[in-house]
Protein backbone atom coordinates (compact mmCIF):
# COMPACT_ATOMS: atom_id res chain seq x y z
CA UNK A 1 0.00 0.00 0.00
CA UNK A 2 1.41 3.46 -0.80
CA UNK A 3 0.67 6.16 1.84
CA UNK A 4 1.37 9.73 1.94
CA UNK A 5 0.99 11.91 5.39
CA UNK A 6 1.39 15.64 4.93
CA UNK A 7 0.77 18.23 7.66
CA UNK A 8 0.15 22.07 7.04
CA UNK A 9 -2.62 24.88 6.09
CA UNK A 10 -5.26 23.75 3.44
CA UNK A 11 -8.18 25.55 1.83
CA UNK A 12 -11.04 23.94 -0.54
CA UNK A 13 -14.44 23.99 -1.31
CA UNK A 14 -17.27 21.92 -0.14
CA UNK A 15 -20.47 23.81 -2.41
CA UNK A 16 -20.38 26.54 -4.42
CA UNK A 17 -19.32 30.27 -1.98
CA UNK A 18 -22.09 32.28 -3.42
CA UNK A 19 -24.63 29.95 -2.49
CA UNK A 20 -23.45 29.18 0.95
CA UNK A 21 -21.51 31.32 3.00
CA UNK A 22 -19.88 27.83 4.90
CA UNK A 23 -18.54 26.13 1.66
CA UNK A 24 -15.14 27.24 2.24
CA UNK A 25 -13.25 25.00 4.31
CA UNK A 26 -9.53 26.21 5.81
CA UNK A 27 -7.83 24.39 8.36
CA UNK A 28 -4.72 26.18 9.29
CA UNK A 29 -3.28 23.08 10.70
CA UNK A 30 -4.68 19.76 8.74
CA UNK A 31 -3.21 16.21 8.14
CA UNK A 32 -3.64 14.76 4.63
CA UNK A 33 -3.76 11.15 4.48
CA UNK A 34 -3.72 9.59 1.50
CA UNK A 35 -3.72 6.25 0.40
CA UNK A 36 -3.24 3.97 -2.73
CA UNK A 37 -3.48 7.66 -4.73
CA UNK A 38 -7.16 8.40 -2.58
CA UNK A 39 -8.28 10.65 0.11
CA UNK A 40 -8.48 8.19 3.06
CA UNK A 41 -9.05 10.76 5.65
CA UNK A 42 -8.33 14.89 6.07
CA UNK A 43 -8.79 17.18 9.19
CA UNK A 44 -7.32 18.80 12.18
CA UNK A 45 -3.90 17.67 12.86
CA UNK A 46 -4.27 17.18 16.34
CA UNK A 47 -7.44 15.11 15.47
CA UNK A 48 -6.03 12.52 13.48
CA UNK A 49 -2.09 12.61 14.40
CA UNK A 50 -3.77 9.97 17.55
CA UNK A 51 -4.52 7.33 15.06
CA UNK A 52 -0.79 7.23 13.48
CA UNK A 53 1.47 4.64 14.01
CA UNK A 54 5.11 5.69 15.50
CA UNK A 55 6.55 4.72 12.33
CA UNK A 56 3.66 6.36 10.06
CA UNK A 57 4.01 9.86 12.59
CA UNK A 58 7.72 9.52 11.40
CA UNK A 59 7.12 9.94 7.57
CA UNK A 60 4.62 13.09 8.75
CA UNK A 61 6.03 15.66 5.70
CA UNK A 62 5.78 19.20 6.65
CA UNK A 63 4.53 21.48 4.72
CA UNK A 64 3.26 23.94 6.65
CA UNK A 65 5.38 26.82 4.34
CA UNK A 66 2.85 26.07 1.80
CA UNK A 67 -1.32 25.94 1.24
CA UNK A 68 -2.51 22.68 0.07
CA UNK A 69 -5.66 22.76 -2.48
CA UNK A 70 -6.92 20.85 -4.79
CA UNK A 71 -5.22 20.57 -8.31
CA UNK A 72 -7.01 23.16 -10.71
CA UNK A 73 -9.57 22.00 -13.09
CA UNK A 74 -9.21 23.35 -17.09
CA UNK A 75 -12.44 22.94 -18.69
CA UNK A 76 -10.78 24.00 -22.00
CA UNK A 77 -7.75 24.29 -23.92
CA UNK A 78 -6.20 23.51 -27.12
CA UNK A 79 -3.38 21.35 -26.58
CA UNK A 80 -2.00 21.39 -30.65
CA UNK A 81 -1.79 25.44 -30.25
CA UNK A 82 0.83 25.31 -27.86
CA UNK A 83 3.23 26.40 -30.32
CA UNK A 84 0.99 29.43 -31.63
CA UNK A 85 0.07 30.76 -27.76
CA UNK A 86 0.66 34.54 -28.40
CA UNK A 87 -0.38 34.93 -32.24
CA UNK A 88 -0.71 38.35 -32.88
CA UNK A 89 -3.13 40.88 -33.99
CA UNK A 90 -6.48 38.90 -35.18
CA UNK A 91 -10.02 38.32 -33.75
CA UNK A 92 -11.81 34.63 -33.96
CA UNK A 93 -12.55 33.94 -37.66
CA UNK A 94 -9.37 35.92 -39.14
CA UNK A 95 -7.37 34.50 -36.24
CA UNK A 96 -8.21 30.55 -37.34
CA UNK A 97 -7.41 31.00 -40.48
CA UNK A 98 -4.06 32.84 -40.11
CA UNK A 99 -2.80 30.87 -37.11
CA UNK A 100 -4.91 27.53 -36.32
CA UNK A 101 -5.43 25.93 -39.41
CA UNK A 102 -2.31 25.91 -40.00
CA UNK A 103 -0.86 25.02 -37.17
CA UNK A 104 -3.24 22.23 -36.53
CA UNK A 105 -2.86 20.65 -40.27
CA UNK A 106 0.85 19.40 -38.83
CA UNK A 107 -0.81 16.60 -36.81
CA UNK A 108 -1.27 13.89 -38.91
CA UNK A 109 2.09 13.37 -37.94
CA UNK A 110 2.36 11.24 -34.99
CA UNK A 111 6.34 12.40 -34.06
CA UNK A 112 4.36 15.69 -34.33
CA UNK A 113 1.75 15.20 -32.05
CA UNK A 114 3.51 13.16 -29.83
CA UNK A 115 6.52 15.93 -29.11
CA UNK A 116 4.09 18.76 -28.85
CA UNK A 117 1.89 16.34 -26.51
CA UNK A 118 4.78 15.91 -24.16
CA UNK A 119 5.28 19.95 -23.78
CA UNK A 120 1.27 20.24 -23.51
CA UNK A 121 1.19 17.73 -20.15
CA UNK A 122 4.84 19.26 -18.56
CA UNK A 123 3.18 22.67 -18.94
CA UNK A 124 -0.74 21.71 -17.47
CA UNK A 125 1.40 19.37 -14.40
CA UNK A 126 3.87 23.07 -13.72
CA UNK A 127 1.38 25.45 -13.47
CA UNK A 128 -0.79 23.10 -11.36
CA UNK A 129 -3.37 22.12 -13.78
CA UNK A 130 -3.99 17.90 -12.75
CA UNK A 131 -7.23 17.58 -14.88
CA UNK A 132 -8.33 18.90 -18.31
CA UNK A 133 -10.98 18.65 -21.11
CA UNK A 134 -8.63 19.03 -24.56
CA UNK A 135 -9.56 19.36 -27.78
CA UNK A 136 -7.05 17.46 -30.31
CA UNK A 137 -6.76 18.10 -34.32
CA UNK A 138 -9.32 16.10 -36.78
CA UNK A 139 -6.70 13.54 -36.79
CA UNK A 140 -6.59 10.42 -34.94
CA UNK A 141 -3.15 10.27 -33.90
CA UNK A 142 -2.88 14.03 -32.22
CA UNK A 143 -5.76 12.01 -29.87
CA UNK A 144 -3.68 9.24 -29.99
CA UNK A 145 -0.16 10.95 -28.99
CA UNK A 146 -2.15 13.12 -26.05
CA UNK A 147 -3.88 10.13 -24.39
CA UNK A 148 -0.60 8.23 -24.27
CA UNK A 149 1.32 11.34 -22.85
CA UNK A 150 -1.26 11.71 -19.98
CA UNK A 151 -1.48 8.16 -19.02
CA UNK A 152 2.22 8.02 -18.25
CA UNK A 153 1.77 10.48 -15.88
CA UNK A 154 -1.39 8.97 -14.59
CA UNK A 155 -3.51 12.22 -15.29
CA UNK A 156 -7.03 12.38 -15.39
CA UNK A 157 -7.83 14.14 -19.06
CA UNK A 158 -10.72 14.26 -21.30
CA UNK A 159 -9.98 14.57 -24.98
CA UNK A 160 -11.28 13.89 -28.85
CA UNK A 161 -10.70 14.26 -32.25
CA UNK A 162 -11.90 17.40 -33.72
CA UNK A 163 -15.30 16.76 -36.05
CA UNK A 164 -15.01 18.97 -39.75
CA UNK A 165 -16.25 18.48 -42.70
CA UNK A 166 -16.69 22.42 -44.19
CA UNK A 167 -15.62 25.83 -44.42
CA UNK A 168 -12.02 24.64 -43.44
CA UNK A 169 -8.55 23.97 -45.42
CA UNK A 170 -9.08 20.70 -47.00
CA UNK A 171 -6.06 19.15 -44.74
CA UNK A 172 -7.82 19.62 -42.04
CA UNK A 173 -11.35 18.29 -42.81
CA UNK A 174 -12.82 14.82 -42.34
CA UNK A 175 -16.26 13.99 -43.65
CA UNK A 176 -19.36 13.27 -41.48
CA UNK A 177 -18.75 9.28 -41.76
CA UNK A 178 -14.90 9.38 -41.07
CA UNK A 179 -15.13 11.56 -37.98
CA UNK A 180 -18.09 9.18 -36.95
CA UNK A 181 -16.26 5.85 -38.02
CA UNK A 182 -12.64 7.06 -36.42
CA UNK A 183 -14.75 8.82 -33.00
CA UNK A 184 -15.65 5.68 -32.69
CA UNK A 185 -12.60 3.90 -32.55
CA UNK A 186 -10.91 6.12 -30.48
CA UNK A 187 -13.65 5.44 -27.97
CA UNK A 188 -13.35 1.86 -27.72
CA UNK A 189 -9.41 2.19 -27.76
CA UNK A 190 -9.39 5.30 -25.04
CA UNK A 191 -12.56 5.41 -23.18
CA UNK A 192 -12.35 4.57 -19.57
CA UNK A 193 -9.08 3.28 -19.92
CA UNK A 194 -7.16 4.35 -16.13
CA UNK A 195 -8.27 7.73 -16.01
CA UNK A 196 -8.93 8.58 -19.78
CA UNK A 197 -12.44 10.10 -20.95
CA UNK A 198 -13.33 10.81 -24.63
CA UNK A 199 -15.46 13.92 -25.93
CA UNK A 200 -17.28 13.70 -29.10
CA UNK A 201 -15.57 17.11 -30.57
CA UNK A 202 -17.13 19.18 -33.61
CA UNK A 203 -15.31 21.83 -33.71
CA UNK A 204 -18.23 24.88 -33.79
CA UNK A 205 -21.69 24.69 -35.40
CA UNK A 206 -19.84 26.68 -38.70
CA UNK A 207 -17.43 24.09 -39.56
CA UNK A 208 -19.98 21.19 -39.41
CA UNK A 209 -22.63 19.97 -41.81
CA UNK A 210 -26.01 18.77 -40.23
CA UNK A 211 -24.90 15.36 -40.96
CA UNK A 212 -21.71 15.79 -39.05
CA UNK A 213 -23.46 17.49 -36.13
CA UNK A 214 -26.05 14.03 -36.24
CA UNK A 215 -22.93 11.96 -36.17
CA UNK A 216 -21.74 13.27 -33.36
CA UNK A 217 -25.24 13.32 -31.79
CA UNK A 218 -25.33 9.52 -32.41
CA UNK A 219 -21.50 8.76 -31.22
CA UNK A 220 -23.18 10.66 -27.60
CA UNK A 221 -26.48 8.22 -27.87
CA UNK A 222 -24.23 5.22 -28.51
CA UNK A 223 -21.70 5.30 -25.65
CA UNK A 224 -22.87 6.47 -22.78
CA UNK A 225 -20.46 8.48 -20.10
CA UNK A 226 -18.46 9.85 -23.40
CA UNK A 227 -18.37 13.82 -23.31
CA UNK A 228 -19.59 16.59 -25.78
CA UNK A 229 -17.22 19.39 -26.45
CA UNK A 230 -17.46 22.39 -28.59
CA UNK A 231 -17.45 26.26 -28.95
CA UNK A 232 -20.73 28.41 -28.51
CA UNK A 233 -21.12 32.06 -29.11
CA UNK A 234 -17.54 33.68 -28.89
CA UNK A 235 -17.90 36.19 -31.55
CA UNK A 236 -20.70 38.67 -32.48
CA UNK A 237 -19.57 37.59 -36.54
CA UNK A 238 -19.34 33.80 -35.84
CA UNK A 239 -22.85 34.29 -34.42
CA UNK A 240 -24.27 36.05 -37.76
CA UNK A 241 -22.36 33.44 -39.68
CA UNK A 242 -24.53 30.21 -37.95
CA UNK A 243 -27.75 32.42 -38.35
CA UNK A 244 -26.72 32.41 -42.56
CA UNK A 245 -25.39 28.94 -42.16
CA UNK A 246 -28.19 27.22 -40.24
CA UNK A 247 -31.46 29.39 -41.12
CA UNK A 248 -34.03 27.25 -39.58
CA UNK A 249 -32.24 27.12 -36.09
CA UNK A 250 -34.20 29.13 -33.37
CA UNK A 251 -30.43 30.22 -31.83
CA UNK A 252 -26.84 29.18 -31.97
CA UNK A 253 -27.60 26.99 -29.07
CA UNK A 254 -30.47 25.32 -31.01
CA UNK A 255 -28.17 24.11 -33.79
CA UNK A 256 -26.90 21.92 -30.98
CA UNK A 257 -29.75 20.65 -29.53
CA UNK A 258 -31.55 19.91 -32.44
CA UNK A 259 -28.48 17.17 -33.26
CA UNK A 260 -28.93 16.06 -29.36
CA UNK A 261 -25.86 17.63 -28.48
CA UNK A 262 -26.87 18.71 -25.07
CA UNK A 263 -26.72 16.79 -21.49
CA UNK A 264 -24.80 16.84 -18.14
CA UNK A 265 -21.73 15.96 -20.08
CA UNK A 266 -21.28 18.23 -22.54
CA UNK A 267 -19.01 21.57 -22.32
CA UNK A 268 -20.13 24.80 -24.35
CA UNK A 269 -16.80 27.14 -24.49
CA UNK A 270 -16.89 30.62 -24.15
CA UNK A 271 -21.05 31.06 -24.25
CA UNK A 272 -20.40 34.88 -24.26
CA UNK A 273 -23.97 36.17 -26.11
CA UNK A 274 -26.32 34.09 -25.06
CA UNK A 275 -30.14 34.84 -24.95
CA UNK A 276 -32.34 34.13 -22.52
CA UNK A 277 -33.80 30.49 -24.28
CA UNK A 278 -30.26 29.74 -24.89
CA UNK A 279 -29.60 30.26 -21.02
CA UNK A 280 -32.60 28.68 -20.29
CA UNK A 281 -31.78 25.60 -22.16
CA UNK A 282 -28.46 24.73 -21.01
CA UNK A 283 -29.56 25.05 -17.12
CA UNK A 284 -32.53 23.00 -18.44
CA UNK A 285 -30.95 20.22 -19.48
CA UNK A 286 -27.67 20.37 -17.08
CA UNK A 287 -25.24 21.16 -19.43
CA UNK A 288 -21.80 23.48 -18.43
CA UNK A 289 -20.02 26.49 -19.55
CA UNK A 290 -16.38 26.90 -19.81
CA UNK A 291 -15.50 30.76 -18.93
CA UNK A 292 -11.87 31.65 -20.96
CA UNK A 293 -11.01 34.79 -19.84
CA UNK A 294 -7.61 35.49 -21.08
CA UNK A 295 -8.66 34.04 -24.62
CA UNK A 296 -11.84 36.07 -24.60
CA UNK A 297 -10.05 39.93 -23.46
CA UNK A 298 -6.94 38.94 -26.11
CA UNK A 299 -9.08 38.20 -29.26
CA UNK A 300 -11.27 40.72 -28.75
CA UNK A 301 -14.66 38.30 -28.05
CA UNK A 302 -16.23 40.13 -25.20
CA UNK A 303 -17.42 40.42 -21.95
CA UNK A 304 -18.48 37.14 -20.01
CA UNK A 305 -22.08 37.67 -18.30
CA UNK A 306 -20.91 35.49 -15.46
CA UNK A 307 -23.50 36.52 -12.67
CA UNK A 308 -26.55 36.20 -15.75
CA UNK A 309 -25.18 32.90 -16.24
CA UNK A 310 -24.94 32.17 -12.40
CA UNK A 311 -29.10 33.61 -11.50
CA UNK A 312 -30.08 30.37 -14.36
CA UNK A 313 -28.01 27.74 -12.85
CA UNK A 314 -25.87 27.07 -15.62
CA UNK A 315 -22.44 25.11 -14.04
CA UNK A 316 -19.66 27.17 -14.44
CA UNK A 317 -15.88 25.78 -14.88
CA UNK A 318 -12.57 27.88 -16.00
CA UNK A 319 -11.00 27.40 -19.02
CA UNK A 320 -7.36 28.94 -20.47
CA UNK A 321 -8.03 27.85 -23.81
CA UNK A 322 -4.58 27.84 -25.27
CA UNK A 323 -3.68 29.26 -27.31
CA UNK A 324 -5.89 32.11 -27.73
CA UNK A 325 -5.69 32.24 -23.90
CA UNK A 326 -2.29 33.31 -23.54
CA UNK A 327 -1.21 31.85 -19.72
CA UNK A 328 -1.42 27.80 -19.16
CA UNK A 329 -1.62 29.16 -15.23
CA UNK A 330 -4.81 28.81 -13.70
CA UNK A 331 -4.12 31.67 -11.13
CA UNK A 332 -3.33 33.97 -13.83
CA UNK A 333 -6.73 32.95 -15.74
CA UNK A 334 -8.32 33.90 -12.48
CA UNK A 335 -6.87 37.19 -12.28
CA UNK A 336 -8.27 38.08 -15.71
CA UNK A 337 -11.62 36.71 -14.67
CA UNK A 338 -11.73 38.88 -11.84
CA UNK A 339 -10.35 42.03 -13.79
CA UNK A 340 -13.03 41.06 -16.53
CA UNK A 341 -15.88 40.88 -14.03
CA UNK A 342 -15.04 44.12 -12.80
CA UNK A 343 -15.87 45.69 -16.10
CA UNK A 344 -19.19 44.20 -16.06
CA UNK A 345 -20.17 45.43 -12.40
CA UNK A 346 -19.91 42.33 -10.67
CA UNK A 347 -17.43 42.42 -7.62
CA UNK A 348 -16.54 38.69 -7.97
CA UNK A 349 -14.69 37.04 -4.60
CA UNK A 350 -11.98 35.07 -4.35
CA UNK A 351 -13.44 32.24 -2.68
CA UNK A 352 -16.05 31.71 -6.10
CA UNK A 353 -13.49 32.54 -7.93
CA UNK A 354 -11.38 29.24 -6.64
CA UNK A 355 -14.64 26.89 -6.64
CA UNK A 356 -15.06 27.93 -10.59
CA UNK A 357 -11.34 26.20 -11.32
CA UNK A 358 -12.00 23.49 -8.72
CA UNK A 359 -14.60 21.80 -7.58
CA UNK A 360 -16.89 24.10 -9.84
CA UNK A 361 -14.66 23.07 -12.43
CA UNK A 362 -15.09 19.38 -11.23
CA UNK A 363 -18.83 19.82 -11.13
CA UNK A 364 -19.09 20.99 -14.95
CA UNK A 365 -17.18 17.88 -16.05
CA UNK A 366 -19.63 15.59 -13.75
CA UNK A 367 -16.70 14.19 -11.54
CA UNK A 368 -17.25 16.13 -8.32
CA UNK A 369 -17.86 12.93 -6.98
CA UNK A 370 -13.91 11.84 -8.10
CA UNK A 371 -11.80 15.28 -7.80
CA UNK A 372 -12.03 19.15 -7.02
CA UNK A 373 -12.22 19.09 -3.04
CA UNK A 374 -10.50 16.62 -0.34
CA UNK A 375 -13.29 14.55 0.55
CA UNK A 376 -12.76 11.07 1.83
CA UNK A 377 -12.58 9.00 -1.08
CA UNK A 378 -11.66 11.46 -3.65
CA UNK A 379 -8.71 11.51 -5.95
CA UNK A 380 -5.69 12.86 -4.26
CA UNK A 381 -5.02 15.26 -7.21
CA UNK A 382 -3.46 18.24 -4.99
CA UNK A 383 -1.39 21.16 -5.23
CA UNK A 384 1.30 23.17 -2.94
CA UNK A 385 1.19 26.43 -3.29
CA UNK A 386 4.25 28.92 -2.22
CA UNK A 387 3.37 32.24 -0.59
CA UNK A 388 6.93 33.12 -0.58
CA UNK A 389 7.52 32.23 -4.51
CA UNK A 390 8.58 35.72 -5.40
CA UNK A 391 9.95 38.73 -3.44
CA UNK A 392 6.76 40.80 -3.88
CA UNK A 393 4.82 37.75 -3.06
CA UNK A 394 6.69 37.48 0.21
CA UNK A 395 6.36 40.80 1.06
CA UNK A 396 2.94 41.05 0.37
CA UNK A 397 1.70 37.74 2.26
CA UNK A 398 3.19 38.70 4.81
CA UNK A 399 0.69 41.40 5.66
CA UNK A 400 -2.33 39.53 4.52
CA UNK A 401 -5.28 39.21 7.33
CA UNK A 402 -6.47 35.65 6.70
CA UNK A 403 -7.23 33.15 4.38
CA UNK A 404 -9.49 34.70 2.18
CA UNK A 405 -7.16 37.79 1.55
CA UNK A 406 -4.40 35.46 0.77
CA UNK A 407 -6.18 33.60 -1.72
CA UNK A 408 -6.78 36.76 -3.74
CA UNK A 409 -3.29 37.32 -3.56
CA UNK A 410 -1.99 34.55 -4.97
CA UNK A 411 -4.72 34.94 -7.50
CA UNK A 412 -4.26 38.00 -8.26
CA UNK A 413 0.07 37.87 -8.30
CA UNK A 414 0.69 34.42 -8.70
CA UNK A 415 1.92 32.22 -11.60
CA UNK A 416 3.84 28.95 -12.37
CA UNK A 417 5.91 30.00 -9.64
CA UNK A 418 4.00 29.62 -6.92
CA UNK A 419 3.23 25.92 -8.01
CA UNK A 420 5.87 24.28 -5.16
CA UNK A 421 4.74 20.69 -6.64
CA UNK A 422 1.65 19.21 -8.16
CA UNK A 423 0.82 15.82 -7.16
CA UNK A 424 -1.37 13.41 -8.87
CA UNK A 425 -2.96 10.51 -7.28
CA UNK A 426 -0.80 11.30 -4.28
CA UNK A 427 2.38 10.90 -6.72
CA UNK A 428 4.25 14.25 -7.01
CA UNK A 429 5.39 15.21 -10.40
Amino acid sequence: MSERLIRGPLLHCLGEPDKDEAAVDYQPDALLWVQNGLVHKMGNYESIVKELSPTQLSKVEDCSQYLMVPGFVDCHIHYPQTEMIAAYGTQLLEWLNSYTFPVESGFKDPAKAAAVSKVFIDQLLNNGTTTALVFCTVHPESVDALFTEAQKHNMRLIAGKVMMDRNAPDNVLDTAQTSYHQSKQLIDRWHGVGRLQYAVTPRFAPTSTDEQLAAAGRLLAEHEGVYLHTHLSENVDEIEWVKALFPKAKNYLDVYDQAGLLGKRSVFAHSIHLCDSECERLAETDSAVAHCPTSNMFIGSGLFPMQRLQDHGIKIGMGTDIGGGTSFNMLQTLADCYKMQQLKGNNLSPEQSFYLATLGGAKALDMDDKIGSFAGGKEADFLLLDPNATDLLKFRTSHCEGWRDLLFVLQTLGDDRVIAQTNVMGVAH
